[in-house]
């Protein structure tokens, strides 16, 4: 193990690698469930049977491959996002889009997403994005995943009341739209986020390694008297995986050819890029794999294609978008430095088929806070911004705040590309002073203002 993924020279050891892909399958754990929400029967309308399924095989398979191709700590499985995306393609066609269909069309935009690693355009987004919109990515993630975990705690909620325009239409102003603080008092999920939190604080200050980890067993624990961690099915479940209803296969790639799909492709692809750009990164940068640049770029490179490989092989499974995920970053906080972290989370979620009732007992409220405390650890990253000069400073935080104000890790990415090739081409035609802005960042802009030009915003 030492000689294959380079244990030593990475400065880790097998119990931190293995200790690191736990807590990493821990606050991931949730997308087999949530998933099935999503494109379950009761959603895009694909048999729950067979998403579970899919989203175990998947993300285990994938992971692996990742693990023991590339030798990092980053971790895959659906993205949530492009999930829900998916649902809502297939719910609002009426039935024009079936979800064999929309499969297809996760399958076409990883093929594209192939072609642009082989042809390393995605490779070049290393070399054309400047430093410090590198370094706002990692703590914008940090940010986005702060409050994906204060949602899943309910510790902060969202409150929407949309009010009416004269002509009776749908509008939104700034005194309907307010988050709130969850009712830790009543709520008892609120309450269990909480003490969970303040342990893996307590235990991050006393430096106790697996941090992370022990907190979310102890809060799992300390939820069954309180009523939060549900047991009571443990006794009677099947531990025996099903595979009944699966949708291996069934993807439609001849329909997903048909009239207004292109424009789903395209929206799959953009998206895709950006997120996955974003997550490999700001995790990579976390872990100091991008310390040499050479060597980070080439490691980078083969993340994305496996990354590419990954959106394809989800689509065959029968599941939206497999894509690497920024909870890998909380492996990363314990300690994982090589891909032996990600290959313990793939076998964990290919075993997730045997254990799925016990899966099933660990509750968002003891999984959500380690987002949080992950959030604190990438916003550390936020000083090697050159704050005092405006032309880094203003695309860092428009990076940054748009992650979590937009909920989509995508949005900050365009937001802050396209204001810095604005400013710095501005700045070269006023000043004597030249900035090298890279021929592929103006491609970039030019590209993202004519995607929400013409294909909106989503």
């Amino acid at each position: 193990m030492d000689r294959f993924f380079k244990l030593k020279e990475n400065g880790t050891t097998v119990r931190t690698e293995v200790i690191a892909g736990l807590t990493t399958f821990m606050t991931m754990a949730y997308i087999l469930f949530v998933n099935t929400l999503f494109l379950g029967k009761n959603g895009a309308g694909i048999p729950d049977e067979g998403v579970f399924f899919a989203t175990a095989v998947g993300a285990g398979l994938v992971t692996l491959l990742m693990g023991l191709f590339v030798n990092i700590p980053v971790a895959l499985a659906p993205g949530m996002g492009l999930n829900a995306y998916f649902m809502t393609v297939v719910l609002s066609s009426n039935g024009k889009i079936s979800w064999e269909i929309a499969l297809g069309a996760v399958f076409l935009s990883g093929i594209i997403f192939i072609i642009l690693t082989v042809t390393k355009v995605r490779q070049l987004l290393l070399t054309a994005v400047p430093h410090n919109l590198k370094v706002a990515i990692t703590v914008g993630i940090g940010l986005f995943i702060t409050i994906i975990g204060a949602k899943l705690a309910n510790i902060m909620m969202v409150s929407v009341n949309p009010g009416t325009d004269v002509n009776k239409t749908p509008v939104l102003n700034s005194n309907q739209f307010n988050i709130v603080l969850g009712d830790f008092i009543h709520n008892k999920d609120t309450a269990l986020a909480l003490i969970a939190l303040l342990l893996i604080a307590i235990l991050m200050v006393l430096r106790v390694k697996g941090a992370l980890l022990i907190g979310i067993v102890a809060a799992t624990i300390i939820g069954i008297p309180m009523g939060v961690t549900n047991v009571k099915g443990l006794g009677s479940a099947s531990w025996i995986p099903s595979f009944d209803n699966l949708a291996v296969g069934k993807l439609d790639i001849a329909g997903a050819f048909g009239v207004g799909i292109i424009e789903i492709i395209l929206i799959f692809t953009f998206v895709e890029l950006f997120d996955t750009f974003g997550t490999l990164v700001g995790t990579a940068n976390r872990a100091g794999l991008l310390k040499d640049k050479a060597k980070g770029e080439k490691t980078v490179g083969k993340a994305m294609l496996v990354d590419a490989a990954g959106v394809s092989t989800g689509a065959l499974l029968g599941t939206s978008t497999i894509t690497a995920y920024v909870e890998s970053a909380s492996g990363v906080a314990e300690g994982g430095r090589t891909g032996l972290t990600a290959v313990t989370t793939g076998v964990l979620f290919i075993l997730a088929l045997f254990i799925a009732p016990l899966a099933l007992i660990v509750p968002s409220a003891a999984t959500a806070p380690a987002l949080i405390i992950v959030g604190v650890l990438m916003m550390a990253q936020v000083k090697e911004i050159e704050w005092d000069n405006f032309l880094e400073a203003f695309p860092a935080f428009l990076t940054i705040v748009m992650m979590p104000f937009t909920n989509s890790i995508a949005n900050g990415i365009s937001f802050g590309l396209v204001s810095y090739t604005i400013l710095a081409a501005i700045s070269n035609i006023v000043s004597s002073k030249k900035i090298k802005i890279h021929w592929l960042l103006w491609v970039i802009s030019i590209l993202i203002v004519v995607r929400y030009m013409f294909l909106g915003v989503h």
